[in-house]
């Protein structure tokens, strides 16, 4: 099995790397020796501190052997085609786990190797920091019936939290300017589970909500929209005034690295009621449960 989407695992898979992952956390004697012997490769097409660091960690806390390459080595899709690729390392590694750039590589390489193959990044997903963000959230309220608004770009973090969360029925808003909203096609899944509103109106979708989450306006590989992309999104910085539409106990996310001034002020970031850091530290916590429910 893979986890290159978040629906990959269904629901009730979801609901189960996440009950490892809390575990996981509470409790890290108990899985000390699950990946005793096994050999767990990372690969990097893009830089990372979070992802990195985290993975390397949570592998070597189980009792595995953590394994990083680099595309200056591998030069997935130019040096080596991306199925070759796989079918090399799935003779070396038990699990893969890869950051890309284009999805199209995970879903061959996917359907190449044999070991488990996990999706650290892509273009269209980020499902370990999605199950990071709902551990988080689980963390200050039950997610059932609560609700999350998304501010800014309908990009793959966007997709992943929004299906993540739907999954545990939590009611989802996405506040984006028009041309950047999620793919419809994560709307129309997402929506299966719960409630979804798109909108242009940020003030609305913040109304009332528990969580309220932004990213970064220009992704990396993104960089000469950057200028553009701050005129567009001006109006979604996430400051003290529009957190405070939240409810009282609301909490703000942020996958980082964040631009402050930009997406969130200081104000917001260093809120008493953010729990940024709190995310960065289940990263490590959550990449345990999905290595445990995909090798269970």
């Amino acid at each position: 099995m893979n986890y290159l989407r978040v629906a990959d695992l269904g629901a009730d898979g979801l609901k189960n790397a996440l009950d490892l992952s809390i575990r996981a956390k509470s409790n890290p004697d108990e899985f000390g020796s699950a990946l005793t012997g096994q050999e767990v490769g990372l690969f990097y097409m893009k830089p990372s501190t979070r992802t990195r660091v985290s993975t390397e960690v949570a592998v070597s806390q189980l009792g595995g052997r953590p394994m990083t390459l680099r595309n200056e080595e591998v030069g997935l899709g130019k040096r080596e085609a991306p199925a070759d690729v796989a079918r090399t390392l799935d003779r070396y590694l038990d699990i893969l786990a890869l950051r890309v750039f284009e999805h199209e590589h995970l879903d061959i390489i996917g359907a190449h190797a044999k070991a488990p193959v996990i999706n650290l990044l892509s273009d269209l997903e980020h499902p370990c920091q999605a199950l990071a963000d709902v551990q988080t959230m689980s963390e200050a309220r039950p997610l059932a019936g609560s609700v999350l608004t998304f501010i800014g770009d309908g990009n793959n973090v966007c997709h992943s939290l929004m299906v993540a969360a739907a999954m545990l029925d939590v009611e989802v808003r996405v506040a984006a300017p028009e041309g950047y909203e999620p793919l419809p096609e994560y709307v129309e899944l997402a929506s299966q589970y719960s409630s979804v509103t798109v909108t242009p109106d940020v003030n609305a979708a913040v109304e009332g909500s528990d969580f309220v989450y932004t990213d970064v306006w220009a992704s990396m590989g993104q960089e000469d929209e950057a200028a553009a992309r701050r005129r567009l999104f001006e109006g979604y910085r996430v400051d003290e005034e529009l957190f405070g539409r939240a409810n009282d106990t609301a909490v703000f996310l942020h996958c980082l690295p964040a631009h402050r001034g930009e997406e969130v002020t200081d104000g917001v970031a260093d809120h008493s009621r953010s729990r940024i850091f709190d995310q960065a530290e289940n990263r490590m916590h959550s990449f345990k449960g999905v290595l445990l429910h995909l090798t269970q």
